[in-house]
């Protein structure tokens, strides 16, 4: 096993949402989640290390972070949440596999039962005023609950954590779903963050977001 976790705590949850925001295109799941731990003052309760981590330091201002994946709790006054956050992703299929099944675990041992992943997808060019969302989900009773809320059906593959954790969550018998923000994804995209954010809260997750 390559990877590592430092517990830091173990959080009691009522039911919570696993919400994935690990680094992709445009970044979008990235500033989605990080928007989440700051709006909702989420606390950290585990550090996740891996030998398949890409072979990067993230650097600001001169100081440094080695590369991680870090897990955060919120209790809310609705649903709570456990918010999958990080500077990198495994670079291996092996060592994907490897981290989805450990953050499966840790989240099912907390009394999850719903995962949600967030992502950009990427367009040659985002034609609207704000960029179209993508959704596709375990089932056929959670995507019917997605139907109505103006997003379009994915057709094609997921790839990296977005994807993997969904797949690995119906074998286990849990319930979940992509929500990707169109983006031309050739910086990071705050715009198209904002909208899979807004587009989260439209779900049927029993989510607060105040």
């Amino acid at each position: 096993m390559t990877v590592h976790v430092r517990l830091l705590r173990e959080p009691e949850l009522r039911d919570p949402v696993l919400i994935e925001g690990l680094p992709g295109v445009g970044l979008v799941a990235n500033l989605a989640a990080a928007q989440l731990i700051q709006r909702w003052e989420a606390e950290k309760f585990a550090e996740l290390y891996s030998s398949t981590f890409q072979s990067l330091t993230v650097t600001t201002r001169g100081g440094f972070s080695p590369p991680l994946n870090e897990l955060y709790a919120h209790r809310g006054s609705g649903r709570d949440a456990i918010i999958l956050f990080g500077n990198t992703q495994a670079s291996t299929p092996r060592g994907q596999y490897e981290l989805s099944g450990r953050v499966l675990d840790l989240a099912q041992g907390l009394g999850c039962r719903l995962v949600v992943t967030l992502g950009g997808m990427k367009v040659a060019r985002v034609q609207g005023a704000e960029p179209r969302i993508f959704c596709a989900a375990t089932d056929g009773t959670t995507l019917s609950g997605l139907d109505g809320l103006g997003f379009e059906r994915i057709t094609g593959r997921i790839t990296g954590a977005a994807g993997l954790l969904l797949g690995l969550a119906g074998i286990r018998g849990m319930r979940g779903f992509c929500l990707l923000a169109e983006t031309e994804g050739k910086k990071a995209d705050p715009v198209a963050a904002s909208a899979v954010l807004d587009a989260l809260v439209r779900t049927p997750t029993g989510l607060s977001m105040g």
